[in-house]
């Protein structure tokens, strides 16, 4: 299993400090402490282990198709203003990613990066419909290679405290590539043309790179 970049560090110094509560707990515990220890050091491990993994993918790549960049459930497909740059009414697609999910996130759409801002805010559990607008967040538009614009918003929770991002304003990006990194669960929308054809439903869980959310007309 690959382990994302984001992560790497952490893990070591989690094992760390693991190997080294579990000596002392071999050392001055009886047996029976230290193995129900030992058990939840694996499992804590384990935990962080699998949230911090980088999967090795298939990709979807169509420039007519805007794939999900997360992994997770949809949880908000409904018409909405998006007030912060596009200033007009859009088709709002939400991905809630859970901590057992991959938190890797891709760019959906290839084109051009027109648009990038980070925006600090509260923590609000990532499934209040609020939290799109108060929460940290960052901001991305996508000027598709046909001209049309795509906007991604990644979203802190109440336990995601940290959105890494891997991308420069202006920048020319490709479908698939590395967006950026959520820790610990949140939440993506991605903002589309009314005339988008959507494919996903309500609670269909999603694949980052793979799952096709729309076609654009």
């Amino acid at each position: 299993m690959r382990i994302h970049k984001e992560g790497r560090i952490f893990l070591i110094i989690l094992i760390i400090l693991l190997i080294g509560f579990n000596y002392l707990t071999y050392t001055y515990l009886p047996a029976f402490f230290f193995y129900l220890l030992l058990f939840g050091s694996l499992a804590l491990g384990g935990f962080f282990t699998q949230f911090f993994r980088n999967p090795v993918r298939v990709l979807t790549l169509d420039e007519t198709a805007v794939v999900s960049p997360a992994d997770g459930k949809v949880v908000i497909i409904e018409k909405v203003f998006e007030p912060e740059y596009l200033k007009q009414d859009c088709m709002q697609i939400s991905v809630f990613m859970s901590p057992f999910n991959v938190h890797l996130n891709k760019v959906p759409i290839s084109g051009t990066l027109e648009y990038y801002k980070y925006h600090p805010g509260k923590y609000l559990v990532a499934f209040n419909p609020k939290s799109s607008l108060l929460n940290e967040r960052n901001t991305s538009v996508i000027k598709t290679l046909a001209g049309q614009k795509i906007l991604v918003r990644q979203i802190a929770g109440a336990v995601a405290r940290r959105i890494c991002y891997y991308l420069k304003q202006g920048q020319e990006i490709k479908q698939g590539e590395d967006l950026g990194f959520i820790k610990f669960g949140s939440r993506c929308d991605i903002f589309l043309p009314l005339d988008a054809d959507i494919k996903v439903e309500l609670n269909q869980t999603t694949r980052g790179g793979q799952t096709i959310i729309a076609y654009l007309k």
